[in-house]
């Protein structure tokens, strides 16, 4: 009889302590969204030279750009297809 009554009580506690479990979130894709912010996320946690970072995230976007670089002055050059008194910049 002990032996039984122990079972049921066993039984019992673990059915309720099953019941009493939170369930675990929603297992949903991702949209195209959020895997896009995800992905800019990691891309600004790796520490890129500037080069890397802004080819890496016109990939991200979808577009093929071309990657911003120095001139030969060593001077940045933000614009593209700048013309400077007669000499490309």
């Amino acid at each position: 009889m002990n032996h039984s009554l122990s079972v049921v009580l066993l039984l019992v506690a673990s059915f309720l302590a099953g019941c009493a479990v939170q369930p675990g979130p929603e297992l949903r894709p991702y949209t195209a969204e959020e895997t896009r912010q995800l992905a800019m996320e990691g891309l600004n946690r790796r520490g890129l030279s500037f080069d890397e970072y802004q080819q890496k995230k016109a990939e991200l976007a979808g577009r093929s750009q071309k990657p911003f670089g120095f001139d030969r002055q060593g001077a940045m050059n933000a614009e593209r297809n700048v013309m400077l008194h007669d000499r490309p910049s």
